[in-house]
């Protein structure tokens, strides 16, 4: 891996992060659903500092992204990372650039002192099921997501 990196992104680099939620949302078979755009990206990511983004880099390419943010548990009594993206281009896939990514966050993860690293993954996903299991992590079948967003978030917002 002499040739493989990661960084974190620059705020000249929105439209980049935005490129790789794209494909990423292709994949997921859910491309329709991105409305972000580079200007929200800066401002959330950048201007607000809400979330962070690192890039995957491959002889000098940005090959995939991950965008993460800290949450907290109630139960351990301090932050947490919750990784809301990772992606890596298909044609990079296999060379262990993912489990990188990973170890990178975690390697964050305790230097900053938070309790754990949280994601979810959609349950059609075998090849990342199994990927994340042979990694040690623990699926939560107990849990399920909910969400409130859009027409829904805003009457619950006005009741």
């Amino acid at each position: 891996m002499n040739n493989f990196s990661i960084r974190a992104a620059k705020r000249d680099e929105a439209s980049d992060i935005l490129g790789f939620i794209k494909e990423l949302a292709e994949y997921e078979k859910m491309g329709d659903k991105v409305v972000a755009t580079t200007e929200l990206l800066e401002k959330w990511i950048f201007d607000e500092g809400k979330a962070e983004v690192i890039f995957a880099i491959e002889d000098e390419k940005k090959i995939g992204f991950a965008l993460y943010f800290h949450n907290f548990s109630t139960f351990l009594g301090k932050a947490g990372i919750y990784l809301e993206d990772l992606y890596i281009s298909p044609e990079y896939r296999g060379k262990g650039y993912g489990k990188e990514m990973l170890k990178y966050l975690a390697e964050t993860a305790i230097e900053r002192g938070c309790g754990r690293l949280d994601w979810s993954c959609l349950d059609w996903n075998q090849p990342s099921i199994d990927f994340y299991l042979s990694l040690g992590a623990e699926q939560l079948s107990e849990w399920t997501v909910y969400r409130l967003e859009g027409e829904s978030l805003y009457n619950m917002a006005k009741e």
